[in-house]
């Protein structure tokens, strides 16, 4: 009887190292960077979990919520409007770790010199009338929020608001579109606004940053809640566990963020009362 016990315990074990973990992320930055990033959290979290796991990129945020959905993918890396957004697509779903940054994020509205306009602490309500970049439709620094502050401050929806609006698609590709003049403001990620100053990739005479917002919660990992019945008890809690005890600086500074919290899905329900409000819970 124990022989049979072992034995079986001993093919529990085997079939689920034979599958595979997958995990993606939003492509909120260029797709080089986002290779080496994931890359290093597959490496990682395939010798903590003990099985083989693998990052599949995607073209855009509203394909990670489909992967997501459709259980191409387990794990996640999503913004706060994008996790929201697939954790109502999937039952039982949760966040389970975000950084310690991402618990007050914001975003930074960015202005060419051409554009006139000064930093100021309160909205800057002289960016109406002018051309205007958000980063992806389904972002949460990069449209969700600035698109909030816009209708609160100016009343119109942003193509009211503009003489132009654009989605860049990225955060990076935001300051390049308004460092190069192509649109006068933008709005994205404050960090990846941050590490493209810190990194030389941003001319500051001509492209600064003219108001950020207020804090509010954002980027999480997000987990299907079946990964127990495929990878065998307490493995969610493992992954959990993986990702907080991150401890790898080169690691955590390509996110960038000082290192990995727990999270809960209460802690955005701000963010779903927001993209409900503004109408953008059904925009993927």
């Amino acid at each position: 009887m124990r022989l049979l016990t072992a034995l079986a315990a001993l093919l529990v074990s085997l079939s689920t190292s034979a599958q595979t973990f997958t995990f993606t992320a939003i492509p909120d930055q260029d797709e080089s960077h986002l290779q080496e990033r994931f890359g290093k959290v597959a490496t990682y979290l395939s010798k903590e979990l003990g099985t083989e796991v693998k990052y599949i990129p995607v073209k855009s945020y509203a394909a990670a919520v489909t992967a997501f959905r459709n259980n191409q993918v387990q794990l996640a890396w999503f913004g706060g409007l994008s996790g929201v957004q697939a954790r109502a697509l999937v039952p039982g779903s949760d966040a389970i770790a975000q950084g310690y940054e991402d618990q007050l994020f914001k975003t930074y509205f960015i202005a060419h010199q051409k554009s006139g306009i000064s930093p100021s602490e309160s909205f800057p309500k002289a960016i109406e009338g002018k051309t205007f970049t958000f980063g992806s439709k389904g972002s949460t620094s990069g449209r969700l929020m600035p698109e909030f502050y816009i209708r609160q401050h100016l009343n119109k929806a942003p193509d009211a608001a503009f003489s132009r609006v654009g989605f860049s698609g990225d955060h990076s590709r935001t300051i390049a579109l308004v460092q190069s003049g192509a649109y006068l403001v933008g709005a994205l990620n404050y960090a990846v606004w941050e590490e493209a100053v810190a990194a030389g990739k941003v001319d500051t005479k001509v492209v600064n940053v003219i108001w950020e917002t207020p804090t509010y919660p954002d980027y999480q990992w997000s987990i299907r809640g079946d990964v127990d019945q495929r990878w065998g008890p307490g493995f969610k809690t493992k992954v959990k566990s993986a990702l907080i005890n991150i401890k790898d600086k080169a690691l955590l500074d390509a996110f960038p963020r000082s290192s990995f919290i727990e999270a809960n899905n209460a802690q955005y329900q701000p963010i779903e009362d927001t993209a409900v409000s503004i109408g953008l819970m059904d925009s993927f």
